[in-house]
């Protein structure tokens, strides 16, 4: 009786574990960032940024801008600068989600 219990506890601990490895996010290890495509929202979110500022430029690159320069932190926690795209100068802000702002 005693192995069929034991049996029993091991297999309801084998299936949760499954479950808990398979949270359905892919895409980026950080969990407030849920995939690596940058966004274009109206505003920035509030929060501070993990990105280093290579991380920064890298992101704003894949999403098309070029000549990125002058990237500084922001007080709400942002990366700010100036960038080009289409031919224009913008100004550039990338939130802490990965989410780009142009100006």
């Amino acid at each position: 009786m005693k192995r069929i219990i034991m049996a029993v506890a091991a297999l309801g601990l084998a299936t949760t574990g499954a479950a808990a490895q398979s949270s359905g996010q892919s895409g980026s290890h950080n969990p407030v960032v849920k995939d690596g495509t940058a966004h274009h929202v109206a505003a920035p979110a509030k929060g501070r940024s993990s990105f280093t500022e290579d991380q920064a430029k890298g992101r704003l690159a894949k999403a098309g801008y070029t000549d990125i320069a002058g990237l500084r932190g922001t007080e709400n926690g942002a990366w700010q600068g100036m960038a080009m795209k289409n031919g224009k100068k913008v100004t550039v802000t990338l939130d802490y989600k990965g989410n780009i702002t142009a100006r």
